[in-house]
């Protein structure tokens, strides 16, 4: 498959937002729906060369990991909202001015406002006031989508929820054994069927253009769908999720075999899962097995996280 991506534009990296409160932080909640799991060995990756080569989804091998604990969903607005109500934190979006908006969610009017895309992503415009609070810009709102994926948020703002919750991001290796269920081998979180509508919030239809009738394009709730066998929802689809690790392409070869994470600095940080925007005839990164990696500050509207601990 060629290197064509859907995924999210890039952003110039820069210093992380100030993480630390300006006022006196409110203690976290407590974090319900926690999935604790015994780890082991399990292979990870993939032989089929059906991804994108320079993504390094192989070769796959056989690694271990020690026991953690993973979130069932990914952070909700709600969650994300308490953090910030606790500590006044802006994210990178906010400190930006403006964050990228698949172009079907955006009103026409706005739309033909826009001047200039990211290069090759024409899909993507950048909106002016877009981020976590306000998804589609200065007009929306997330007061009738609280259950839903917290979007816009750069890897930076995702360290800094995780450093106030007392938790992290999970490593690749503890996300895809995750996602896989304890199925060995399958290409989806729930097996190796496409019946998608049922299973994962991915494009319907025909990419970009052509949504499925009744369908539109965007996030839907943390748990609309069943999970897998390990009780993840939205293993993949949805919207991306963050990792701990750096991104590269020769991951498979660089890392351990025991608690593999890539830590050499590459300048891109790693993404696991896939998003809405997803469709086999374009970009097929919603399998386990599939990757990508975005500058620490990127951000759009099919981004978010899942938080792990250990």
């Amino acid at each position: 498959m060629s290197g064509r991506s859907c995924c999210m534009p890039s952003a110039a990296d820069a210093p992380p937002s100030a993480a630390a409160p300006s006022v006196p932080a409110a203690e976290p909640p407590a974090r319900t729906g926690w999935i604790h799991l015994p780890g082991g060995s399990f292979r990870m990756g993939t032989d089929t060369g059906e991804g994108h080569a320079e993504d390094g989804e192989g070769p796959s091998r056989e690694v271990s990991i020690g026991p953690f604990s993973i979130a069932a969903t990914t952070v909700t607005n709600a969650e994300f909202r308490d953090f910030v109500r606790a500590t006044h934190y802006v994210t990178d979006a906010e400190r930006a001015g403006q964050s990228h908006v698949f172009y079907l969610q955006v009103d026409p009017a706005v739309r033909q406002a826009v001047r200039q895309v990211p290069r090759g992503l024409p899909w993507w415009l950048p909106i002016e006031f877009a981020c976590w609070q306000r998804p589609e810009g200065r007009a929306s709102s997330i007061a009738e989508r609280l259950d839903h994926p917290v979007v816009h948020v750069s890897w930076h703002d995702a360290q800094a929820y995780c450093d106030w919750a007392g938790c992290r991001l999970p490593t690749e290796a503890e996300w895809e054994y995750a996602a896989r269920g304890g199925l060995d081998g399958a290409r989806f979180p729930w097996g190796d069927t496409t019946d998608f509508e049922a299973r994962c919030n991915v494009w319907r239809g025909s990419f970009p253009t052509e949504p499925a009738p009744g369908w539109c394009p965007g996030p839907v709730a943390v748990t609309a769908l069943p999970p897998n066998g390990y009780g993840l929802c939205h293993a993949t689809g949805n919207v991306w999720q963050w990792c701990a690790d750096w991104f590269s392409p020769s991951y498979h070869r660089d890392t351990p075999a025991h608690d593999p994470r890539q830590q050499r600095v590459t300048g891109r940080r790693s993404q696991r899962g896939g998003s809405f925007l997803c469709h086999a005839s374009y970009c097929n990164r919603y399998r386990v097995a599939g990757r990508h990696g975005n500058t620490p500050a990127s951000t759009s509207g099919n981004c978010g996280f899942r938080v792990a601990a250990r």
